[in-house]
């Protein structure tokens, strides 16, 4: 059976929606905040993983989190700080996602989420969206203890699906991820949803602005 495996945070799950709660905590700031929580999320887990001082992808987000509002001086206190780190439980899903997926399950696709959340989070997450029939396999990459872009994490795909990277679909909105995913070997499709310009690494074998995109691709 063929098998797409999908990052979850930005591609499916919209990480930005955090900007609600924010910004009714804090009145004109819910996008900044948003926007400089996921930039130092990612930072935290390129800088562990490049000094090999790993923690788990809900402790970089609660790290990013103090950065923030040390940096935007919120002065969020410890329950204002919990409940937007609760808010990653729940993330608004893209309103493509739940079509494309089904679509997907209907061509008879294995489906797969292989995502730097904890198995918790993206347990959460998944649930909170109702999507949970639509995948056979979440995968974590806190199992390896090594964020996306290594190969330990990565390779997570190829071991749950029991084929070669070049046989699977990789799908991401994050540039950096889908250009490290082309290295390691996948088919990858970058959905563009901004429209930015292409990382100068490896080219994705597909880009799309939606994963009504991605569907019609595989169709092909």
């Amino acid at each position: 059976m063929p098998a797409v495996l999908f990052d979850a945070y930005g591609t499916l799950f919209d990480v930005y929606s955090v900007a609600e709660l924010a910004e009714q905590l804090r009145p004109g700031k819910g996008a900044a905040i948003a926007a400089l929580l996921r930039e130092k999320q990612i930072d935290y887990t390129r800088l562990r993983t490049m000094s090999h001082r790993y923690v788990d992808f809900w402790q970089c987000t609660r790290d990013a989190l103090q950065f923030v509002n040390a940096q935007l001086k919120l002065g969020l206190g410890s329950d204002e700080l919990d409940a937007l780190l609760s808010a990653y439980a729940k993330l608004k899903p893209f309103a493509d996602a739940a079509p494309a997926l089904a679509a997907l399950k209907a061509q008879g696709f294995a489906l797969a989420i292989l995502s730097n959340g904890t198995p918790k989070m993206l347990r959460d997450v998944v649930d909170a969206a109702g999507f949970g029939h639509y995948f056979d396999a979440l995968l974590s990459a806190d199992t390896v203890r090594s964020f996306k872009t290594t190969d330990e994490a990565y390779s997570l795909g190829t071991q749950w699906a029991g084929r070669p990277a070049q046989e699977l679909v990789f799908v991401s909105s994050n540039g950096w991820d889908a250009a490290c995913a082309t290295w390691f070997g996948y088919r990858t499709f970058w959905v563009n949803r901004g429209r930015a310009a292409t990382e100068v690494l490896a080219d994705p074998h597909q880009i799309g602005h939606g994963l009504d995109d991605l569907v019609q691709w595989l169709k092909a």
